[in-house]
């Protein structure tokens, strides 16, 4: 693997190029301030707007969401893994077939494995703009986005149409829906009984880990955040573990798949086959196997990092351990 292509797949927070058309409720008010991100694979946005940083097929996805105060994704669903931890900022997530099923509160470093087969949405509740960083299962992500049907409905009431095809189409640019394409369908009430309402102690307790407790697991050695046996059991595509000064990789190791790290807190040196450079909160950076890599804090005070590496698990629903 030529040393040249490495700096290439280290992606900066403050070179990501946001799409602000990703998604169908992208002109309703309360939404339409939100970005989104595609850092490594396709993503899910439905817009041909969307810049992709890393083309690259690891197995997953990895992008973000930045929104100011107050803005909300609207309810959706993924038939695959979709994981947060938040970068910046103080966020809610919401769930049910109108949000009320449950909520809760993350900050900084939290990280949060949204079960699949529900809907989901979450809000920007600091004061400030904020990001939460992503990893979706499978290269494709599942295949995109179902939305509940309140949000298609109050899309078109603001100028956008989602086509049967996954592409949005904006009629206050005077776009319609090409001949051979017909509107995304409306889930059905008999549908929709198959996205449950799952009670707040079974998601918190089951699918959230804190970034202060991460860092006093990883104190000796890496804690496994998801994973067979990690805090959160899944087996989505992907293995996530975090990473703090007392559980770094100063001795480099050979990357058997792909490796994404993306650090929640402090400064990082992080070496790929020789080519040094330094990471920090919203920065990712893609090891491709068979590189050899390390990472270790490369300042004093708080460092936390989220490493994320590939399986041979399919994507798929949520795993229960059955």
């Amino acid at each position: 693997m030529s040393k040249s292509s490495i700096p290439s797949r280290i992606v900066r927070y403050g070179e990501l190029r946001p799409c602000k058309t990703a998604f169908i409720d992208a002109h309703t008010p309360g939404s339409d301030q939100k970005e989104n991100f595609t850092i490594i694979g396709g993503g899910v946005s439905e817009s041909p707007d969307q810049h992709v940083h890393i083309t690259d097929k690891v197995g997953f996805n990895i992008g973000a969401a930045g929104q100011p105060p107050k803005c909300r994704n609207s309810l959706h669903s993924h038939t695959t893994a979709e994981v947060f931890f938040v970068a910046k900022g103080r966020w809610r997530f919401f769930w049910g077939r109108y949000g009320t099923a449950g909520e809760f509160i993350a900050e900084e470093g939290d990280i949060f494995n949204i079960p699949t087969g529900i809907f989901r949405g979450f809000e920007n509740v600091g004061q400030d703009y904020g990001m939460i960083m992503s990893m979706l299962g499978g290269d494709d992500a599942g295949g995109g986005v179902t939305w509940a049907p309140q949000v298609i409905q109050d899309a078109q009431a603001h100028g956008l149409m989602l086509g049967d095809n996954g592409v949005l189409y904006d009629s206050k640019k005077g776009q319609e829906l090409p001949h051979n394409v017909r509107p995304m369908p409306l889930l059905t009430e008999e549908q929709l009984k198959g996205f449950p309402e799952v009670p707040v102690e079974d998601v918190v307790g089951k699918y959230v880990a804190r970034f202060w407790d991460l860092m006093a697991l990883s104190a000796k050695k890496p804690a496994v955040v998801i994973g067979e046996n990690g805090l959160i059991k899944d087996k989505p595509g992907f293995e996530v573990d975090f990473l703090s000064r007392g559980s770094s990789v100063a001795e480099g190791v050979k990357a058997e798949k792909p490796v994404v790290l993306m650090p929640a807190s402090g400064h990082w040196r992080v070496s790929i086959d020789g080519y040094e450079a330094t990471i920090s909160n919203g920065d990712t950076a893609l090891v491709l196997a068979g590189e050899t890599y390390s990472v270790e804090p490369s300042m004093t005070g708080t460092a936390g990092l989220y490493r994320i590496t590939a399986t041979d698990d399919p994507a798929g629903p949520t795993w229960t351990g059955n």
